[in-house]
């Protein structure tokens, strides 16, 4: 259970006068018993207020928003994602935004007060992917909320200063879907979607549905999406209006990928932008594909599946695949403060920290309408 919250603890700021107060610091853990509860967490707000916990380059974030992710709701619930594994007593989340309200001496660009959005990842700067400037594959990478690093479903949290990413006046929701917007920007990059193609995107989960509205900002058409559920596939036409859904049934891979190139009028996509991880989902998107296109293969799945290896052999179908993003922060938030990206539609239920289980309850049923689900922190 949650420690009570009553007493208030005053924090001086940037080592000036106490001009703020700090509740206990808490946060929403799960173990490999596939328990969710909320405790105690770190930094301590006496450690905040005393400064003791900075390290050079960190700043303490008050964090305001948090998205509740698929991978927070699978650690929770299956205890792993491939060879990464719930071991321990482990806080989930990683797509949030916050206030600055403590500085490490030797950090200048930032300040106390700052809105910043948090990219919740540590990397080594010393191996290759780093080195190359493709630091999602940092061979000793701290991904927050990927066991065994804690995430940031808490009141405060530490953080290097060069991961917090100035959010001006954006809402603090925004700023926290700029995670899952970098997610699908990373996509849309590496797949090199050109103007006027031809686009089949596969689920209209979050990541779907921002990778829709990447693909019709970037000039796709047709622009067709798919899914099982038919009120997600409501949910997506009210999003975008020109796309076209198309509902999943029950069937070969072949007689889905006919299907769904018919709602096309006939056009076999050039990319398809496979964003389930679902080994007939891909299998689908491999036989719907057009010769010489690519499935480019962002959802996460099994460790092993099977795939119509030839149909993609004799098509010359590329297949590609993603692991979270990089270098992709800036372009989110240009995007999101320009209007060219809007987000705000898609946060369907909000809750405060200390309902955080009734949070990830909603967002992992699925007859709760939920897309992304926000655990809000305002004192």
């Amino acid at each position: 259970m949650a420690p009570a919250a009553t007493d208030s603890i005053p924090v001086a700021v940037d080592g000036g006068a106490a001009t703020a107060s700090l509740k206990p610091n808490i946060g929403v853990y799960t173990n490999p018993k596939h328990d969710l509860w909320i405790n105690e967490a770190e930094p301590t707000a006496e450690s905040v207020q005393a400064g003791r916990d900075l390290k050079p380059g960190e700043v303490t974030i008050a964090v305001r928003s948090t998205g509740i992710c698929g991978s927070d709701v699978h650690f929770w619930r299956h205890g792993c994602i491939g060879p990464m594994i719930v071991e321990g007593d482990h806080i989930l989340g990683h797509e949030s935004a916050g206030d600055i309200i403590a500085v490490h001496p030797s950090v200048s660009h930032l300040k106390v007060g700052d809105r910043v959005a948090v990219e919740p990842n540590v990397i080594c700067n010393a191996c290759e992917p780093c080195l190359t400037g493709r630091y999602n594959g940092c061979e000793k990478v701290e991904f927050l909320s990927t066991p065994p690093f804690s995430g940031l479903l808490r009141r405060y949290v530490n953080h290097p200063a060069v991961w917090c990413h100035k959010i001006g006046s954006m809402s603090y929701e925004n700023g926290s879907m700029l995670e899952p917007l970098s997610v699908a920007l990373a996509g849309i990059q590496r797949a090199k979607m050109q103007l006027g193609d031809p686009v089949l995107i596969c689920g209209a989960g979050p990541i779907g549905l921002i990778t829709l509205l990447c693909c019709a900002a970037a000039g796709a058409c047709p622009l067709v999406i798919t899914d099982i559920s038919e009120s997600r596939l409501a949910f997506a036409k009210e999003l975008c209006p020109r796309a076209i859904t198309h509902k999943i049934e029950r069937g070969s891979a072949e007689d889905t990928a006919k299907a769904i190139v018919a709602s096309f009028g006939g056009v076999e996509p050039a990319l398809t932008m496979e964003c389930t991880g679902v080994e007939s989902s891909i299998a689908a998107a491999i036989w719907a594909t057009k010769f010489g296109g690519k499935v480019f293969i962002v959802g996460v799945g099994k460790n092993e599946i099977s795939i119509p290896f030839m149909r993609a052999s004799v098509r010359e179908v590329d297949i590609q695949l993603q692991y979270r993003y990089c270098n992709t922060w800036p372009r989110a938030i240009r995007l999101v403060e320009s209007g060219v990206i809007d987000l705000s539609k898609l946060v369907t239920h909000r809750f405060p920290l200390e309902d955080a289980l009734k949070a990830f309850e909603t967002s992992s049923d699925p007859n709760s309408g939920a897309i992304k689900v926000q655990i809000q922190n305002f004192d």
